[in-house]
């Protein structure tokens, strides 16, 4: 069997300790890394990394076939383990150490300075023209307020999540984005069923050590039943919000923006969102993928209330069949 030897350059992450050399991969867009190397990149347990790993194809959260390799290298007779740039985010997501911060905010820093400097698009996400995509980029980001702490990189996901559905720059400029959706059909929402779905997500990241007794913990004695309230009610025996779309949005928003809980409001709100979605049968994971979530939640989240409508639309927008 003839052995892969890569050839290809190197990205080097500098630690004050030292550095690590992590293989980049031209021709597949990517960066491979051993186990080993994320166990220094984030300063975790190896048994905590290969956990996490595991964590993630069991998941689905990334296709293991495209992104786990075993590759021969030079001075070693047996073929290594690597994993790709997306397996390495994903972990130092996951990871809770000083290093894993460290991190993320490195390659938060090293994405930006990219975008900066030039857009890179994946014809196949993006149907739009080069032009009117930065110029849709530049819309969405006006309805932040100044300051916010949401960057380019999450924009950048969230307009390629709407490539399918997105429409023309004069329907957002003239305010013309759907303002309803088209599942009308009967989903029960409850205060006790929101609760015990995000307590059951909650335990989840507690197992993980990503979650403290704080998350999904209320403020206010009701705080959750009185969101519930606003999403299920009726005027005139009529829904106010008719369609499962609306009610998924509005849930999103609502636990999002009013701060239910001490802390994980948008965790807890992303969840829900997905969650109500899913409970309804109209969950589309093409589109929302975890990436598009992190970035709807924080648009939402950074968003000013007075954009509160418009917010509500894009959501539908991304929901739209």
């Amino acid at each position: 069997m003839k052995k892969k030897i890569i050839k290809n350059e190197i990205v080097v992450y500098q630690l004050r300790n030292g550095a690590i050399e992590l293989k980049k991969d031209i021709g597949k867009n990517t960066i491979w890394a051993t186990q080993a190397q994320i166990v220094q990149l984030f300063a975790v347990d190896q048994s905590v990394a290969s956990r996490h790993i595991k964590n993630i194809f069991k998941d689905k959260e990334i296709s293991l076939k495209s992104n786990m390799q075993k590759m021969h290298i030079a001075n070693s007779d047996k073929p290594v383990v690597f994993y790709s740039l997306d397996v390495i985010l994903a972990v130092g997501y996951r990871a809770n150490s000083t290093r894993a911060i460290i991190f993320r905010q490195w390659a938060t820093k090293t994405l930006r300075a990219h975008i900066t400097k030039g857009y890179t698009i994946n014809p196949s996400r993006i149907k739009s023209h080069y032009t009117e995509f930065i110029q849709a980029v530049d819309e969405m980001k006006n309805l932040l307020p100044p300051g916010g702490a949401i960057d380019s990189t999450s924009v950048l996901e969230l307009v390629s999540a709407f490539a399918d559905t997105w429409v023309s720059l004069e329907a957002y400029d003239k305010d013309k984005l759907t303002t309803a959706g088209v599942t009308k059909k009967a989903v029960a929402l409850t205060a006790e069923q929101l609760y015990q779905a995000i307590g059951s997500f909650k335990k989840e990241l507690a197992a993980k050590g990503e979650a403290t007794d704080l998350f999904a913990a209320e403020r206010q004695k009701a705080s959750v039943a009185g969101i519930v309230g606003n999403v299920m009610q009726s005027f005139g025996g009529k829904p106010v919000y008719p369609t499962v779309e609306e009610k998924a949005a509005h849930l999103l928003y609502f636990i999002v923006k009013n701060h239910p809980f001490i802390d994980g409001n948008k965790r807890s709100g992303a969840y829900a969102f997905v969650w109500f979605l899913k409970k309804a049968g109209i969950l589309d994971a093409s589109k929302i993928t975890p990436l598009a979530l992190t970035a709807l939640t924080l648009f939402v989240a950074e968003s000013d209330s007075k954009n509160k409508e418009r917010m509500i639309r894009l959501i539908l927008q991304l929901l739209k069949k």
